[in-house]
């Protein structure tokens, strides 16, 4: 990042973090009203869920690009830069255009900054500021649609200022107890907040029929127009392959047959099946099917960084955020169904917050070893406490190793991989966003869209 940039991150970071949030609407709605409320000037599709936002909002956002409109999209958490929060046609805006929204929106910040102070109210949390800047930068380019993903939640979430003209929920599982709400139930009822009577509602196959129940009792609430997975809509088949997989998808208004997309595991042709059935709802209010030839060339070039992604050969190193349970577990059964490691490594480091004896539990089946480490995040939980609890978990001392210094980690969990001559070896980096960020840079990776 440049000097500017940072300083203006740094000025964005010392509001509320983006893991507190302060819930209620009005610092958003009311900063929006002073900008002119540019979110109203685009369609807008709105994306909650516990898991599979992220990579919905990436494959939707192809497809939407794919049919020839001018896209917005905003996503959380970022893995290199903050410019990758807010992206135009598929591009993350660069530093200029960061910069210019930042700007664009700082004179309206600070009249609901000094109103708030007034009442004794809280500041424009940090990311309501980031969640305006998308908004307005959207419509400075202009677009013609943006895909918003949520940051937690959905009823106070800060994008909630939008009006969406579809609304996606993916998987729900336990995940930020402490802002949610302690059961799957409670969790659902404040990710259904994304829900209106105006949009047409597509809902992912829900792991809890608690979250399930939920959900369609919200959907008849508001009598809204709704697409289901596993009843309205489906995935088919699908069929790893090489780079991917070949899917079978019934959408809303149309079966799509053997489009390959250019993502691994299950749950991205759940997610890619999400994309598809809200693009319908979209362009064509869900009567008119997508055209097969824009489908196969959005999903075939789709990308989605750090979500299950492999970055080196030989041995194969896997990149993936899972940072929970439900994540680990999917986590698992891609590596599971895509790859035949004969040893298979984690390197592995967790965030406070979470649930890391859960996480370790679910991915001890998988690794035959694991090197625990801890990434630069203040949040991160120290290697030797980590260390302690996997040594618990996995059961053999052996299994575990313990080494704070994230490039010496890498090395190490590579080594381990290595040994045995012949065997197929396979490092799976998991636990965080910000650990597989890290390590995403240290290989080298390059930037993608």
């Amino acid at each position: 990042m440049s000097p500017e940039l940072r300083e203006v991150y740094a000025a964005l970071l010392e509001r509320a973090p983006e893991n507190r949030i302060a819930p209620d609407l009005s610092r958003i709605t009311r900063v929006m009203e002073l900008m002119g409320d540019p979110q109203n000037s685009y369609r807008s599709i709105r994306i909650a869920g516990t898991n599979g936002k992220t990579s919905t909002a990436r494959i939707l956002e192809r497809i939407l690009r794919e049919a020839g409109l001018r896209t917005g999209r905003t996503t959380s958490p970022h893995l290199r830069s903050p410019v990758e929060r807010i992206a135009i046609d598929g591009v993350p805006i660069d530093e200029d255009g960061f910069l210019q929204a930042y700007r664009d929106v700082e004179p309206f910040a600070a009249i609901v900054d000094a109103e708030q102070e007034a009442v004794g109210g809280v500041r424009l949390t940090y990311f309501e500021y980031l969640t305006a800047m998308a908004f307005q930068a959207f419509a400075s380019s202009p677009v013609d649609v943006a895909v918003v993903e949520t940051g937690l939640g959905g009823t106070w979430d800060a994008t909630g200022a939008v009006a969406p003209d579809v609304a996606v929920i993916t998987p729900i599982s336990l995940d930020h107890q402490e802002y949610l709400g302690e059961t799957v139930a409670e969790i659902a009822g404040e990710k259904a907040g994304i829900l209106t009577a105006d949009a047409t509602a597509v809902i992912a196959s829900q792991p809890f029929q608690d979250a399930a129940d939920v959900l369609r009792e919200r959907i008849a609430e508001l009598g809204a127009e709704a697409a289901i997975e596993d009843q309205q809509i489906g995935v088919l088949s699908h069929t790893p392959g090489v780079g991917g997989q070949m899917l079978t998808l019934q959408g809303i208004a149309g079966r799509y047959e053997e489009v390959f997309l250019s993502l691994l595991g299950e749950h991205q042709a759940r997610n890619a099946l999400l994309a598809v059935a809200a693009a319908e709802a979209l362009l064509g209010d869900g009567s008119t099917a997508l055209d097969g030839e824009l489908l196969s060339a959005a999903l075939s070039s789709v990308t989605s960084p750090g979500r299950a992604e492999v970055v080196r050969q030989a041995p194969t190193i896997l990149l993936d955020a899972a940072h929970n349970p439900a994540g680990a577990l999917t986590l698992v059964e891609t590596v599971r169904e895509n790859f035949r490691f004969t040893h298979t490594v984690g390197l592995l480091g967790i965030l406070q917050e979470k649930d890391a004896a859960d996480i370790l539990e679910v991915l001890e089946p998988l690794l035959d070893s694991v090197v625990i480490t801890q990434s630069s995040s203040p949040r991160a939980i120290s290697t030797d406490r980590l260390a302690d609890l996997a040594r618990d978990i996995f059961g053999d001392e052996d299994r575990v190793v313990e080494q704070a210094s994230l490039p010496d980690a890498i090395q190490a969990a590579v080594d381990l991989a290595e040994q045995g001559g012949d065997q197929f070896g396979g490092v799976v980096v998991a636990g965080s966003v910000t650990l597989v960020a890290e390590v995403r840079e240290m290989l080298g990776v390059p930037e993608e869209d």
